[in-house]
Parts: C-alpha cells; sequence; structure tokens
C-alpha cells in the first residue's frame, strides 16, 4: 500500500516561477487597473447548518477525512530511513514511516497485540523511530510494519506471526507531499490523480527540497470550514488586518485560478498600483507566490520574507467536532535552511503568521461561529459573488459528503 514517489521530471524550476510570475503580475495589474476582482456568477446564501449541522459534520467525518487523500506532511518531515511522524487529527492515531525502499508507508498507531498506542508523543511529534517497540510488553516492528520481536514468543505459537504486523493503511507521496487515508479498508490513493492538472501548479514549488522550520497548532472555537473560508479571499483584509497585510495588500482584489477541486488565489500588494499604465517592459522582476488550496483541507502559501528569501507555510485544518477545529500549522524553508539567518527569518514569518491567525481570523471566526450557533432557524450566511474561492470549497465539499449545500441538516 506504500508507493515511492514518482520522479519528477527535471526543469529549471526557477524559470518556471519566473515565467509564471510574470504571467500573474498581468492579471493583479489588470484587475487593479480595471478595479475589478473575479467574481462568482451570484452571491451563495448558505444556511447556518452548513456550519452548525451534526448531520452534515459525520457526514463530513465519514465521506472526508476517513476516505479522501488527506495530506499529512511533507517528505522533508521523515527525510530518512526509520523516521516516523504522528498523525492524530482525523480520528485514529496513525505512524507514518520511511522505509528502507525510501517509501512511506501509514499505519495504524496500534500494537497488534492488545491494542497498545506505540508512539505516545502526539502530533506534530517527528523523529528517528527505527524499530517501533511497544511501552506495554515489547513487541517490535520495523518501519515497514513487520513484526520482528516478540518477548515469549513460545506464548504466541498458533498465532501467525504474519497476522500480528502492524494495520497498513493506504498511503502514497506525490511531488513529495504524503497522502494517508484512514480507512485500513480504502482504496489504494492515485495522488497524480487526486491532484489532477493542479500537479503542475505544485510541482514548481519544489516541496522534495523544503525542510521543516517550525510546527504548532493552532485553534478555535468554530466548525473548521468557517476557518477556512478566511483564507479564500481577501475581502477582510482593510478590516481585519489593519496593521498588517490590509496595510500592504489591496482589500477585496483576488485573481482565483480554480483547477478541478483545487485552486489558487492570488492578492495584489498596493506597489501594483505604480504599474498600471506603465509598459510591461518597465515592470520589475517579481517572486512567484500565493495561496494554494489541495482539497479538501490543505492551504500552502509560497512566498517570500523580503525579496528573493521565500518561505513555504502549511495549513492543515480539521474538525474538533462540529464546533471546534483546530489546525496543523508549519513553516518550510523551501529550498533548504542557507543559515541561521535565514532559519530566524523562516521562524519569524511562523511566529507572525500564528499570531495574526490566531488573534484575528480565528478569533472572528470563534465569534462569528457561537452567533451561528443562536442565531434564528432560517438564518443563512452569505457568500459574496466577490469570494469565488469560497464558493468552489464549499460546493467540492458539498458534493464529496453526497449532501447538496441546500440540504438542512
Amino acid at each position: 500500500m506504500a508507493e515511492s514517489d514518482p520522479k519528477i521530471a527535471p526543469q529549471d524550476w526557477f524559470a518556471v516561477r519566473k515565467r509564471n510570475a510574470r504571467a500573474g503580475l498581468r492579471k493583479l495589474v489588470s484587475i487593479v487597473a480595471e478595479n475589478r476582482t473575479d467574481r462568482a456568477e451570484a452571491p451563495l446564501p448558505l444556511h447556518k447548518s452548513i456550519y452548525t449541522g451534526e448531520a452534515r459534520h459525520a457526514a463530513e467525518m465519514e465521506h472526508i477525512f476517513r476516505n479522501e487523500p488527506i495530506v499529512v506532511g511533507l517528505s522533508g518531515d521523515i527525510p530518512k530511513t526509520g523516521d516516523t511522524l504522528v498523525f492524530d487529527s482525523v480520528g485514529p492515531s496513525i505512524l507514518v514511516t520511511r522505509g528502507k525502499d525510501g517509501a512511506a508507508r501509514a499505519f495504524l498507531n496500534m500494537c497488534t497485540h492488545r491494542g497498545a498506542r506505540l508512539v505516545e508523543e502526539k502530533e506534530p511529534w517527528q523523529g528517528p523511530r527505527p524499530r517501533l517497540v511497544c511501552p506495554f510488553h515489547a513487541w517490535t516492528f520495523d518501519p515497514a510494519g513487520e513484526l520482528v520481536g516478540q518477548p515469549g514468543k513460545e506464548g504466541f505459537a498458533n498465532c501467525e506471526i504474519g497476522a500480528r504486523h502492524l494495520i497498513e493503511l493506504p498511503c502514497a507521496r506525490h511531488l513529495r507531499l504524503i497522502f494517508v487515508r484512514a480507512n485500513p479498508d480504502g482504496e489504494p490513493i492515485d495522488a497524480a490523480a487526486h491532484l489532477g492538472d493542479f500537479g503542475p501548479v505544485l510541482a514548481q514549488l519544489e516541496l522534495h527540497r523544503a525542510e521543516p522550520v517550525k510546527k504548532g497548532i493552532l485553534t478555535a472555537d468554530s466548525n473548521w470550514k468557517f476557518a477556512l473560508d478566511t483564507y479564500g479571499e481577501g475581502y477582510h483584509f482593510k478590516m481585519l488586518h489593519a496593521s498588517t497585510i490590509g496595510g500592504t495588500h489591496y482589500s477585496d482584489r483576488n485573481v482565483y485560478e480554480p483547477i478541478g477541486r483545487h485552486h489558487r488565489v492570488s492578492f495584489p500588494d498596493l506597489s501594483i498600483g505604480n504599474l498600471v499604465g506603465k509598459d510591461e517592459s518597465e515592470w520589475p522582476e517579481t517572486d512567484y507566490g500565493g495561496v494554494h488550496f489541495l482539497f479538501p483541507n490543505t492551504v500552502i502559501f509560497f512566498g517570500a520574507v523580503t525579496p528573493g528569501v521565500y518561505f513555504t507555510q502549511v495549513f492543515r485544518l480539521f474538525p474538533d467536532g462540529a464546533g471546534k477545529m483546530f489546525c496543523q500549522f508549519a513553516v518550510y524553508a523551501p529550498f533548504g535552511v542557507e543559515s541561521d539567518e535565514h532559519r530566524a527569518m523562516c521562524e519569524m514569518a511562523y511566529d507572525a503568521t500564528a499570531t495574526v491567525v490566531q488573534t484575528e481570523d480565528y478569533r472572528v471566526a470563534s465569534s462569528g461561529y457561537s452567533n451561528l450557533l443562536t442565531a434564528p432557524d432560517d438564518f443563512r450566511v452569505v457568500l459574496g459573488a466577490n469570494e469565488p474561492a469560497l464558493h468552489g470549497v464549499h460546493r467540492s465539499i458539498a458534493a464529496a459528503c453526497k449532501m447538496p449545500l441546500d440540504q438542512i441538516a
């Protein structure tokens, strides 16, 4: 059930990003010059039960978080043979290991003797664990999930050792993203098919070079989708983020590029206004960046701390019941840590972003969700036509759950 990452065709990714940055810049200059934003055909009213409904939450857990391919990390999180990470976010505790063959594999974090948790640390723990030793009776497993040590083996003479290997889950690597399906009986993961035409967009991020710098957990007393909505629109920049991105970027301006169930969205900074009316030959070279959404719950921001100094931020949002959520947030040095100064800049990017998301985005998500709980039974939130990415995300989630958006449940 493990799958090694297919070889990525060698390219000059710097040149690819440079070319795509110029194409993106043309779009950003256009929307600023024309004083417009990408739009859906019409606003989208959503009954409050989209966020508060217990039946919808149960459907999301079953159809999405236990049966869709879910990103659990990057290859750089388990770079060496025997490296292991813990993934607890979708219900069952899961271990993802790197084997001698280089493949990533996923197993239930459960000893096959009497069910004890093999790795007792909680997510986002990761580290070397060349042998998985049960803390209960010292049954021992290798990174391929095979039982290699069994004290008192004679007591299990009539139990075939093969039947006691770890319980494996569908797992695949593609573009150095590690996907897991949290269902032992689930279909194998075709990660390339899951990403579809979004794969080439992600390939230019060179995630195979990303080195983890800092990780943590952000929380909100809110439905996970209510929090996820804040990542897909810049309509709130001027008000909610007045002292940060609201002072550096246009509010209510976005370029939205849907690709299957995924999308990329970008927001123009104020310097774009200086390019309006200028010949393109006078435009400066810019860095590629943007918010990349991987269905169903992962957001990857790729951008520059300062010109030419990049960082990659990965947000993975999960429900903790219908009315609470948490985000596994990580910052990576996209092309490896170049120096102590570079590491410090990436850590600073983590700290600054975590503070803004926790104290601003998740603050209003929590208060808004609280209000939804006591709102009139027929209350509907409205996603504006100027928030097209949110439309796409909600429609894709509803389709995966087989619960239309107009179904109240």
